[in-house]
């Protein structure tokens, strides 16, 4: 009887996987067209992520939807140089003129309201592609506080205090993972660009499920 227990206690561990593994799905979103224009600025940025070149393979719960369309925006910058707010959670992803907002030089950030505490998986974030170029000190953390003065988990930061690694924006936009971690405001900061001192948004899309 001994010996059976090995293969039994082996066959239910991979009964269990296998029913996690199909609670699973990958990650799908719509991405925007490729657009390059203007004369390419040279990115002198130490310890750059790899440029991606497709969009990454990555699973989330059997449910998950974009928690951030139509979403109400906030920001540091209550009025826009470029566009208005409303832009970030529309859900166009294009990078032609008209469809990003810039907020004004320095650190800046944008928040979004899901309007209820949420379970999220993935955070995606596309600031500008029409051209390549780095965002300085881009964080991005979760609250259920509107004012992010307590309860706060950050999932991202790529600043001089974060582990995180610079990135060159593109088509695919910043997918972050955000480990499930729950709250119902997420706020984005970054601080100029390689290009320029100011800062934009195209769109950010938040994977997740209402919290239980």
């Amino acid at each position: 009887m001994k010996k059976m227990l090995f293969p039994v206690f082996t066959l239910a561990l991979l009964t269990a996987a296998s029913a996690l593994a199909e609670d699973k799905i990958p990650l799908k979103t719509e991405l925007p067209p490729p657009l390059f224009v203007g004369t390419p600025v040279p990115i002198n940025v130490p310890n750059l992520e790899p440029k991606l070149k497709a969009w990454p393979d990555f699973a989330v719960p059997v449910g998950t939807v974009n928690l951030a369309k139509g979403k109400k925006v906030t920001a540091s910058d209550s009025e826009p140089v470029v566009g208005t707010l409303d832009l970030v959670t529309d859900g166009d992803k294009t990078g032609d003129e008209g469809n990003w907002v810039e907020l004004g030089q320095g650190k800046q950030w944008v928040q979004i309201d899901l309007e209820k505490a949420a379970a999220i998986s993935a955070i995606v974030v596309w600031h500008f592609h029409s051209q390549e170029r780095v965002y300085r000190d881009v964080v991005v953390q979760v609250s259920d506080d509107p004012k992010f003065e307590k309860e706060v988990t950050t999932v991202f930061d790529n600043s001089a205090a974060g582990k995180d690694h610079p990135y060159i924006e593109s088509y695919l936009g910043k997918l972050i993972d955000a480990k499930g971690v729950k709250g119902r405001y997420v706020r984005l900061y970054s601080a100029g660009n390689t290009t320029n001192k100011m800062n934009h948004y195209i769109e950010v899309e938040v994977f997740g499920k209402p919290a239980a």
